[in-house]
């Protein structure tokens, strides 16, 4: 499964002199945890999440209301995108297969990442969408695998699809490998769909 299979697109986005309040509300109305931020070109620029817009907001220490004044004047909090965005966004491609994208997610604790082609922002990936992917059960993903397989056949009932843990086990016969590997794709492009495996399929028929 790629990400594309499974990424937001069109997304919603701000810009470096976006008001931070304008990109709080945009968050909440539209239910989305982190905005892509684009400069004056349509460039993306860096990303701004939740947590930079609450950093300035909220005091650090639980006791400031306590105090005659608060510990954050609010002259001093920033005003625009721009000074409170994660600049050098980690970012994908919609071709990468979604386990990098989750890996990437990991290592450099983000929770989306915007999904970029040819320099473009194409599309944006969220942890929420791949655990989305998860949660659909095996029957839903054997039936849906099964019915790419015969819509490719031309209805006939060629291959036999099974999903257990993800994992898209197809049976029958194919006349070359390139028929295997377009079957392969076909499956994998199943959103839930983590692996294909072939160990219970005859060999490949030889021409003649």
């Amino acid at each position: 499964m790629r990400v594309k299979d499974i990424m937001s697109s069109p997304v919603y986005t701000v810009e470096q002199t976006t008001p931070v309040a304008a990109a709080a509300t945009l968050m909440t109305t539209k239910s989305v945890t982190a905005l892509p931020v684009l400069d004056e070109s349509g460039a993306l620029v860096g990303m701004v999440g939740e947590s930079d817009l609450l950093w300035h907001r909220v005091p650090a220490d639980p006791t400031a209301h306590l105090r005659p004044l608060p510990a954050t004047d609010p002259a001093e909090r920033p005003g625009l995108v721009a000074e409170v965005m994660s600049p050098y966004p980690v970012t994908t491609r919609p071709d990468t297969d979604v386990a990098e994208a989750a890996e990437a997610m990991l290592e450099y604790d983000v929770r989306s990442i915007p999904v970029l082609d040819d320099g473009d922002l194409v599309g944006i990936v969220s942890r929420r969408d791949i655990l989305r992917t998860m949660v659909r059960g095996d029957d839903v993903l054997t039936a849906e695998v099964q019915h790419r397989l015969d819509e490719y056949a031309d209805g006939q009932h060629r291959w036999t699809a099974t999903v257990d843990g993800g994992v898209a086990r197809i049976a029958g016969d194919f006349d070359d490998p390139t028929e295997r590997g377009v079957v392969a794709v076909l499956a994998r492009t199943v959103p839930g769909v983590a692996a294909v495996d072939f160990t219970l399929v005859p060999a490949v028929r030889s021409g003649g």
